[in-house]
């Protein structure tokens, strides 16, 4: 029996499991980088992996969870931009803020954003990403409740041991747009 077990072994030992999820949490949050002429590994698409349909439904709680705090890590930056300063460092005026109250409410209402910098760096372990995550991809989704990934099943299995593929891409960006259909007009002369 198989009583309060969750999860997919997928094949794997635990080890090998957390270290293949945060790759591929990882890799879904590169695909949305800058790319250059130069980059061989670019993606075809921004924001969208293939993978097994298996793999791609237990990355996705992770992938939902780094999301989420990202937000709430995005809310308390904006809570600390009041307190910020716009002087160079090691100038006379940055020395003058550093020793002021401001910058210890800035660096007290920043508390909960790094914090949640380092939750996601120790889940993913890649900092190019979790630098993506916090750039481009949460403040895209910081109005939205949840539900920001999708799975989409791909038709053609994977050659070799004819597993069963599926996409996992962020929502938003390649939703389909429903169009409201109009009545045809059976006026003469149109």
């Amino acid at each position: 029996m198989r009583h309060r077990r969750r999860g997919r072994v997928l094949g794997r030992s635990p080890s090998h499991r957390r270290a293949l999820f945060a790759n591929m949490t990882s890799a879904l949050f590169l695909t949305e980088r800058e790319t250059s002429e130069l980059d061989t590994t670019a993606p075809k698409v921004k924001g969208r992996i293939i993978t097994t349909l298996e793999k791609a439904k237990e990355i996705r709680p992770m992938v939902e969870k780094c999301i989420t705090i990202a937000c709430k890590g995005l809310v308390s930056l904006e809570a600390a931009k009041p307190f910020a300063t716009t002087a160079e460092r090691n100038t006379p005026a940055y020395k003058e803020w550093r020793k002021s109250d401001d910058w210890k409410k800035w660096a007290e209402a920043r508390g909960p954003a790094l914090h949640a910098r380092r939750r996601i760096l120790s889940m993913i372990r890649d900092k190019q990403a979790v630098s993506i995550l916090f750039e481009t991809i949460a403040p895209r989704f910081m109005d939205r409740p949840g539900g920001y990934t999708r799975i989409m099943r791909l038709s053609k299995p994977r050659l070799g041991d004819n597993g069963t593929r599926a996409i996992l891409e962020f929502t938003g960006k390649n939703d389909r747009v429903k169009k409201k259909a109009t009545k045809p007009s059976f006026a003469e002369g149109s």
